[in-house]
C-alpha cells in the first residue's frame, strides 16, 4: 500500500531510522515526501544524509506537513510530545505510537477527541528488516488506518493486528523475545566452546544454524515439531540432545519467561 501525503516522524532514533528505510527500500513514498523531527543536531544531520529526507528540530513542523505521524519516542517523554503536539492535530492526521508499554486510552488521552490511533510493539529485529510487529487500533481508527500501519510495519518484517488486551502478550513474545533468542545463541555458543571449537567458529555455526532454522519453518510451513521430526533419527545424536532439554524444563521456562514479561507489561500499562 502506497503512503499518500506525507509521512512524519516524531523522534529519529534507531526504529524511526529503520522505519524509514524500510519504507523508502519498498517504495511506499518518495524521500521528500518523509519528514523527521530530532531535537540532537547531529543526529539530525546523520538521518538528513543517510536517508535523504528531510528533517527538522521542531515537531510542529511534522504536525503541520505531514497526515500519517509516527511517535517513535521513548515512554518516558510521552506525555510531553503529546502536549506538544495536541494543538496540531486535524482530522486528517494518523498517529501511530511505537513507545512500549503506552496503552491507546493514555494515547487518546492525551491528544483531542476524535483523533485516529494506532499502537505498535515492535521489535529490535526491525533494525535489520526482519522485525515482528503487532499492532492495534484506538476507537476513531479506521480500517484504512490499519491497512496503512501494517503496510509501513511489514516493509520492516511482520506485522499483525491484535486486539488490545493482548499487546502484553505480543510484547512477553515477540517483543522481548530477542533476548530470549540471545541467550540461546550464547548458550549453544559456550557449549561449542566447551566442546572444544573456538569462539569464533563455534559462533559462526550457531548464528547460522538460528538463522537457517527459522529460515526452514519459513519458507517450507510447517510446524516446528515436524521440523524437529526430520532431525531426529531413533536413538541418535539430537534425541539424546532433546532428551536433556525436556529432562530440564527448556520448553517450560521458555513459557514461563514469556508470561512473566507480559505480566510485567501489564503492570506497567496499568501504571500509566
Amino acid at each position: 500500500m502506497k503512503i499518500s501525503g506525507k509521512l512524519g516522524f516524531i523522534g529519529g532514533g534507531q526504529m524511526a531510522e529503520a522505519l524509514v528505510k524500510g519504507i523508502l527500500a519498498k517504495g511506499l513514498i518518495a524521500p521528500q515526501d518523509v519528514v523527521v523531527s530530532e531535537p540532537f543536531d547531529a543526529r539530525r544531520a546523520y538521518i538528513a544524509e543517510e536517508c535523504n529526507v528531510t528533517t527538522t528540530s521542531e515537531n510542529s513542523d511534522v504536525m503541520s506537513q505531514c497526515n500519517t505521524v509516527i511517535l517513535a519516542v521513548k515512554p518516558q517523554v510521552m506525555a510531553v510530545v503529546l502536549k506538544d503536539i495536541s494543538q496540531g492535530i486535524r482530522t486528517h492526521h494518523v498517529i501511530i505510537s511505537i513507545a512500549a508499554g503506552i496503552p491507546l486510552k493514555t494515547l487518546e488521552s492525551g491528544l483531542p477527541e476524535g483523533t485516529r490511533v494506532i499502537r505498535v510493539m515492535p521489535n529490535t529485529p526491525a533494525l535489520v528488516q526482519a522485525g515482528a510487529a503487532g499492532l492495534c487500533r484506538g476507537a476513531s481508527a479506521q480500517a484504512d488506518d490499519m491497512e496503512l500501519a501494517l503496510s509501513i510495519f511489514n516493509a520492516v518484517g511482520v506485522a499483525v493486528e491484535v486486539p488490545e488486551h493482548l499487546m502484553d502478550a505480543v510484547t512477553g513474545l515477540s517483543g522481548s523475545g530477542p533476548a530470549y533468542c540471545f541467550k540461546f545463541l550464547e548458550g549453544l555458543i559456550d557449549a561449542g566452546v566447551r566442546e572444544g571449537l573456538t569462539r569464533d567458529i563455534a559462533t559462526k555455526l550457531a548464528v547460522q544454524t538460528m538463522l537457517g532454522s527459522a529460515k526452514l519453518c519459513v519458507e517450507t510451513g510447517k510446524h516446528p515439531a515436524e521440523l524437529t521430526a526430520m532431525v531426529t533419527s531413533p536413538g541418535g545424536t539430537t534425541i539424546e540432545g532433546l532428551y536433556h532439554l525436556e529432562k530440564n524444563a527448556f520448553r517450560g521456562a521458555l513459557m514461563d519467561a514469556v508470561c512473566a514479561a507480559s505480566d510485567r507489561s501489564r503492570e506497567l500499562g496499568s501504571k500509566d
